[in-house]
């Protein structure tokens, strides 16, 4: 593997410049339900590139070739070399004829990233470790390319303004920029939104959101880690248990559930978020909370509450609740959706696959010469989702925006605003020899807001 600097990809060089996974197992889709059975509209073949090759990456790249017939998988970025073989394995049972990466187009290490987008590729799936999302969505941006972006965007708010950067520079080049939020694709969400938007259950009261699920990778003891690994090599192995790479459960996972409540709220921003967290489950390394709880407010004083837990041996739930003056929507709780009050209904249509359909969008966009950009909405849930973990690693009341009248600050609570951050967990260059404290595991009323 490769063990060049990545000094010049500097997340701070990046903000200077431009001025400023869901995990899960690789879902090998049956690609005769989708659209690979079906001829592309343009003879043009469209050569697709793959950063981060794990689980998620690999559901990723399934779905992008189950999507479109003329397309294939022709470069691949993994910090290891191992994931990238095991990826090309898995993938290649489904698309024996479209999995075609040559061993010079599979690149190593933590420059690895550049050189898939510098070589010759026409998409760019973003799905590594998001704490480099970034960097990564910043570098496909530049190179003209068009991406599908797992979420989360950013761990921090530094990272958010490089990556908010590239939406905008993405829009003035008119790439497609489809975002991993994937339920905002599926068939039966955007009825049920559709449905909450046109007022029948009236105006919303509040918002019950929980993601109560087990670990998604538990951290392994320091006895385990080989004699000589840096601590940089160690933290990416294990990125989820670590803050500067995963971002921390709320923001890598139940960022989902926070970006549902965000589409309910029409995609405005909070006004502010008091939350509460900790570990009740030690682990021995790692420095992410094993449980959180926000209560966010919105304008007209509704509170939206998202609450996750990640500890094995505990009721397990992933649902959305709102509630509204004539009626409550549920979803989640049964195999579909339905409203209770004045105006009952359930969701009865074809359910189709939201991982397939989100690539689908972003391939027949590129066909037709249109232009998909979620940039907006999805940077938005990502640094709510920042906000609110803030919130309860510090112990703070954490606001959306500094409450200013003609540039004046106002208030002891001022400069605990998100969008004045200043926080960025990562550090400037990494390598994997490198010797890296990522700091310890968060203690509210003790850890500062940045």
């Amino acid at each position: 593997m490769s063990d060049q600097a990545a000094s010049a990809f500097s997340r701070r060089r990046f903000l200077n410049a431009s001025g400023g996974a869901f995990l899960a197992p690789a879902v090998l889709t049956s690609a005769g339900s989708l659209l690979a059975q079906q001829k592309a509209d343009s003879n043009e073949t469209l050569k697709i590139g793959l950063i981060g090759c794990g689980g998620r990456g690999t559901g990723a790249a399934a779905q992008a070739l189950g999507a479109d017939y003329n397309s294939k998988l022709v470069a691949m970025a993994d910090a290891f070399d191992t994931q990238i073989e095991n990826s090309i394995k898995n993938l290649s049972t489904q698309f024996p004829d479209r999995v075609d990466v040559k061993p010079e187009m599979k690149f190593t290490g933590l420059d690895a990233f550049q050189k898939l987008i510098d070589s010759g590729v026409d998409v760019v799936l973003l799905a590594s470790p998001p704490g480099y999302r970034p960097q990564h969505l910043t570098a496909a941006v530049d190179a003209g390319k068009h991406i599908f972006c797992e979420k989360p965007m950013a761990v921090d708010a530094v990272g958010y303004r490089v990556a908010q950067a590239a939406v905008e520079k993405a829009k003035q080049k008119k790439l497609n920029l489809v975002a991993g939020f994937c339920w905002r694709y599926s068939t039966s969400r955007i009825e049920c939104y559709k449905r909450l938007h046109d007022g029948q259950i009236g105006d919303i009261t509040s918002i019950l959101a929980t993601y109560y699920a087990g670990p998604v990778k538990v951290m392994p003891p320091a006895a385990g880690r080989p004699a000589g690994m840096g601590d940089v090599e160690w933290q990416v192995r294990n990125w989820y248990n670590f803050s500067w790479l995963s971002g921390d459960s709320i923001v890598e996972q139940a960022v989902h559930s926070l970006d549902k409540i965000c589409w309910a709220m029409k995609d405005a921003p909070p006004i502010s978020v008091i939350g509460t967290g900790g570990r009740q489950k030690k682990a021995e390394g790692g420095n992410i909370f094993d449980h959180f709880h926000c209560a966010y407010e919105w304008e007209g004083g509704i509170i939206c509450h998202l609450t996750n837990r990640q500890i094995t041996g505990c009721h397990n739930e992933v649902a959305d609740n709102i509630l509204g003056t004539k009626g409550r929507m549920v979803i989640g709780k049964g195999p579909a959706p339905f409203i209770e009050g004045e105006k009952r209904w359930r969701w009865r249509g074809e359910e189709k696959n939201m991982y397939d359909l989100e690539h689908q969008a972003l391939f027949n966009a590129i066909r037709k010469g249109e232009v998909i950009n979620d940039g907006d909405r999805m940077m938005s849930s990502t640094l709510i989702a920042i906000m609110g973990r803030e919130a309860a690693y510090t112990g703070q009341k954490i606001l959306w925006k500094d409450e200013a009248a003609g540039g004046e600050k106002k208030g002891a609570n001022s400069s605990l605003a998100i969008l004045s951050s200043q926080q960025d967990l990562a550090p400037d260059t990494l390598k994997f020899g490198d010797s890296f404290d990522p700091g310890t595991q968060p203690v509210p009323g003790m850890t500062k807001f940045v």
